[in-house]
Order: C-alpha cells, then sequence, then structure tokens
C-alpha cells in the first residue's frame, strides 16, 4: 500500500503549503492591524482570529466548501471552488488566525526601549523592524510558529472530509478496496509517514532557533554574579 499512499503526498504537501504561505502573509496583515488599533479594521481582524481560534478546523473546512458557493450566489458569483481549492482556502484562514496570536505577543514582547533606542539612533521605520524589532520577534515567535506548523500536519489529515484526494483520503480507499482488512496496517503506516512529517518540521524549525543570535544552548553554564568580599 505504500507506493499508493506516498502517490498522494505531493497533493497533501501543495495544500499544506499553500496554506502556509498564504496563511503567514495573512497573519502579517492581522497582526499589524492589531498591533496599530486602526479604528473598526482593527476590530474586525480581532473578529477574525477570534473565529479562525474558536471554530473547529473541520467546520471551517465545511463552511469553505459548502457554504462560500451559497453566499457566491447571492451575488451571482459562480460556483469555481474544488475540494482541493476549499481545503487551501479554509486551511489559510485557520492558520492565518492562530498565526496572529503567536505573532502580536511575540512583537509586544520586545521591550519599549528598543524602539526607543532605534529611534534615537535615527533609523526609519523600516530600518527600525528589520535590524532591531523583527530580529528580537522572530526568535521569540519560532516556539510557537513551530507548533503551529505541526498542528497544520495534523489538520490537513481533514481535507478527506470535504472530498479532497489527499493521503489520508487515499487510504480509506486502499481499506475500502480490500473489505477492511488491512486498517491496522494503513493506520500504522500513516502513523509513521505523519510522524517523519512533524519530524521534519520540528528540525527545519530548530535549525533557524539555533543559529537565531538570541539563542542560548540547554548547555550553557548559568553565569553567577560574584559577590564582592566586605
Amino acid at each position: 500500500m505504500l507506493p499508493e499512499l506516498l502517490s498522494a503526498l505531493p497533493l497533501t504537501l501543495a495544500i499544506m503549503f499553500v496554506a502556509l504561505t498564504a496563511g503567514f502573509l495573512v497573519a502579517l496583515l492581522a497582526t499589524a492591524l492589531r498591533v496599530r488599533r486602526v479604528p473598526v479594521i482593527s476590530h474586525l481582524a480581532d473578529l477574525y482570529v477570534s473565529y479562525a481560534r474558536s471554530v473547529p478546523v473541520v467546520l471551517q473546512l465545511f463552511i469553505a466548501f459548502y457554504g462560500l458557493p451559497v453566499l457566491g450566489k447571492l451575488f451571482g458569483v459562480p460556483d469555481l471552488l474544488s475540494a482541493t481549492g476549499a481545503s487551501m482556502l479554509g486551511l489559510s484562514l485557520y492558520h492565518g488566525g492562530y498565526l496572529s496570536e503567536v505573532m502580536r505577543p511575540a512583537y509586544l514582547a520586545v521591550d519599549r526601549g528598543q524602539h526607543e533606542a532605534a529611534d534615537s539612533l535615527g533609523y526609519s521605520f523600516r530600518q527600525k523592524m528589520s535590524r532591531v524589532i523583527v530580529p528580537q520577534a522572530l526568535h521569540i515567535a519560532l516556539p510557537g510558529y513551530g507548533n503551529a506548523l505541526i498542528y497544520m500536519v495534523h489538520n490537513v489529515a481533514l481535507v478527506m472530509y470535504i472530498g479532497a484526494a489527499d493521503i489520508m483520503a487515499t487510504s480509506h480507499l486502499i481499506m475500502e478496496r480490500d473489505y477492511n482488512q488491512y486498517q491496522f496496517q494503513t493506520y500504522l503506516v500513516l502513523a509513521v509517514i505523519y510522524s517523519i512529517m512533524c519530524l521534519i518540521t520540528w528540525s527545519i524549525v530548530r535549525f533557524f532557533e539555533m543559529r537565531s543570535p538570541m539563542y542560548v544552548p540547554d548547555s550553557a553554564p548559568v553565569k553567577t554574579p560574584i559577590m564582592a568580599s566586605a
């Protein structure tokens, strides 16, 4: 069964890649609006983040696949959204809302003095963000972002419920074809595949975390201050 499962892996990875990329861009926009506190628009961004974090992911996929065509009919827009497209859209909106709650605390965690120091040096807003604030915020956000990536690996398995032919849907087709004789073996192979995907994701996040200028190794000795003798 392994070759058949791996044949569906490219579609699974494509859905995941598009959702991660689009979700990251949506999270950047939502975070910027929530931090700057633009009247009305920031409240809409807060409402979106609350929706993405409160509604189960599978229900968000149902809304994207079944709800958007109904909404499109009200405006005379034809239904052109396939199951794969709805999967990408639903997961992108979920990931964007979840990731915004990782980015916003990371940005706010940077000490206010860092902003003031950059302003006193005459940095422009772009220079301040790229040279001072963003590197520190990225280091703070990396663990939470790694968790968001792993959650995406898990949640992409839900796209089978709206008809996307991902690796999970392919496994069910294989089991039905074999009259459910090898359910345990199939699920075990799936568990190994998803575990490898999560391990690769964690390794990539760990790679960037260890190369951050703010990284402190776990084995680094703790320096204690030397007290002056009386």
